[in-house]
């Protein structure tokens, strides 16, 4: 694997498995790179907030096919709950 730099959230560090599948996908890295902290941890959290193995494959495929798509928040995810309004943890 690659050392290139990926950047994490506000509140989460950068997973391995999803820093992993945003290396080998040029167009959803430039866009997770593009993105702000805030909108990064929203997806790291909405993987992390898997509860089996399947769902997180799934969840880090869709935030690779969501930032091909060009969306800059995770689809239907009300947010995550482990930082405050004001963007701090």
């Amino acid at each position: 694997m690659t050392s290139q730099r990926v950047p994490g959230g506000v509140v989460h560090e950068m997973p391995t498995d999803l820093r992993a599948a945003l290396l080998v996908n040029d167009t959803a890295l430039a866009a997770w790179q593009d993105i702000t902290p805030l909108a990064r941890n929203e997806f790291i959290c909405w993987v992390e907030d898997a509860k089996q193995d399947k769902t997180r494959e799934r969840r880090i495929r869709r935030t690779q096919e969501e930032l091909e798509e060009g969306k800059r928040r995770p689809c239907c995810w009300p947010g995550c709950k482990h930082r405050e309004r004001n963007g701090r943890a």
